[in-house]
């Protein structure tokens, strides 16, 4: 099974690249979605926000402001740590499953879209991995356009996360989106064949099909060898 890492940097176009590889067939898991449902009312990551930060984040409903707990993580840096370790275990068991499951559907290539995949330290379990990078003014002012807050606030979550051009220096593959949204599509449609391109023989026996092909060729030979013997 090859496992395509999928990172970048806020409002550098990361969720727009996401969404053409789904639409181009290739399955893709998303850290955010299995973030925001880790931390929906009455789940474990719910509960341990709360005890961490106190109901003062709670809605009326009882769901996490998510507003004000970004407002509160991105402005300081000691408790946007404790949020990541709050969350880590429930995020890092949902991603799993979701990545076990498309291996039961037999799905050859996949995508693990992760914004922090190098500070999570996931990288070791994608290969090749896409760097979807901007330069930091066109970053900052699509930023602001996007969620309409001011530049400081914008700054304070760039540098909250490790800056794009030391991800674009990890990176086996570099998508450049500063331009205009057909150069990016077409980026992706080349990155696309590479990704679907035969997997190698290590890709291979990670996969449903290697590892059911493997478990036949051994019961064959054991099977083979206990006829010899008797």
């Amino acid at each position: 099974m090859r496992i395509v890492g999928l990172t970048g940097g806020i409002a550098s176009g990361k969720s727009t690249v996401s969404r053409e590889f789904q639409a181009n067939s290739i399955p893709v898991v998303d850290a955010d979605k299995v973030a925001h449902a880790a931390l929906k009312k009455g789940t474990g990551g719910w509960k341990k926000v709360v005890a961490t930060f106190g109901r003062d984040i709670l809605q009326e409903n009882g769901e996490v402001n998510r507003a004000l707990l970004g407002q509160i993580v991105f402005a300081d840096p000691a408790k946007r740590q404790l949020l990541n370790r709050a969350l880590a275990p429930y995020i890092g068991f949902g991603i799993y499953w979701e990545i076990l499951k498309l291996w039961i559907m037999g799905y050859q290539t996949i995508v693990l879209d992760v914004p922090l995949l190098f500070e999570a330290k996931m990288n070791w379990l994608t290969k090749p991995i896409i760097v979807v990078w901007l330069d930091s003014e066109t970053q900052l002012q699509r930023l602001i356009a996007r969620d309409g807050i001011s530049e400081e606030q914008a700054l304070n979550r760039i540098r909250s996360q490790m800056p794009l051009d030391s991800k674009r220096e990890r990176a086996d593959i570099v998508i450049d989106n500063s331009g205009s949204l057909e150069a990016t599509k077409e980026q992706i449609r080349r990155v696309s064949l590479q990704m679907t391109a035969p997997l190698t023989w290590k890709e291979y026996i990670r996969s449903r099909t290697g590892v059911l092909s493997i478990t036949c060729a051994i019961a064959f030979l054991v099977l083979a060898w206990t006829q010899k013997s008797s």
